[in-house]
């Protein structure tokens, strides 16, 4: 991980992380690149990983509101594994639809030893855990909109949605109902010549049960 300079841009973000966590995400990069050649877990270039997969998700975790956490469409597992090493006493579900991807992320888990994650394969909309979330985050899952509506029900009343998008969306913002949105952030991603930002969302009354 050294040559990838990546303590170096996470302290950049306001990050230190310990050689165990740095040790895990390099194992993690491994792992992917291993199911990828079968799965097609990710379509993007290999050279883009360290920039668009690990710093891009651990763009978020200074600014993440504390509390038991879910990955909504978590795919091959970002943000929620890199956030997961990074903050290895935060409890954290990842969500995905694919059985192929939860499998994966099992794997990823288990190899990893990552205590703090568990992996549910449903979608957002359907699934019904015994207690709502802190914060429910999303990563390219789909518009601001829809995410309230598919996955608004996971987050407790007082908690905080957080999608995860590239410019600005405006268009998406104008979209949502008064009071939705509590505020957004500009994230400086290092190695990512392109806008950055995090919305942060006001979730409908907790629906779970």
């Amino acid at each position: 991980m050294r040559q990838w300079g990546l303590a170096e841009h996470a302290a950049a973000m306001g990050l230190q992380l310990s050689p165990q966590a740095l040790e895990q995400l390099g194992l993690l990069l491994q792992l992917l690149a291993k199911w990828n050649r079968v799965h097609n877990l990710t379509s993007l270039a290999e050279s883009r990983w360290v920039s668009h997969h690990l710093l891009d998700s651990l763009s978020i975790v200074s600014i993440l509101p504390d509390g038991r956490l879910i990955d909504v469409g978590s795919g091959g597992g970002f943000p929620g594994l890199p956030v997961a090493i990074a903050e290895p006493n935060r409890e954290i579900v990842l969500l995905d639809s694919s059985h192929k991807k939860t499998a994966f992320l099992r794997q990823a888990v288990a190899e990893l030893g990552l205590a703090n994650v568990a992996v549910e394969t449903a979608r957002s909309e359907s699934y019904r855990p015994e207690a709502a979330f802190d914060v429910v985050v999303s990563r390219a899952f789909s518009d601001l909109k829809s995410f309230l509506t598919l996955a608004g029900h996971l987050c407790r009343e007082g908690g905080t949605l957080l999608a995860m998008k590239g410019a600005m969306p405006r268009g998406e913002l104008d979209e949502l109902p008064p009071g939705a949105v509590r505020q957004t952030v500009q994230l400086e991603v290092p190695m990512i010549d392109a806008q950055r930002h995090a919305v942060f969302l006001n979730p409908p009354a907790a629906r779970i049960g």
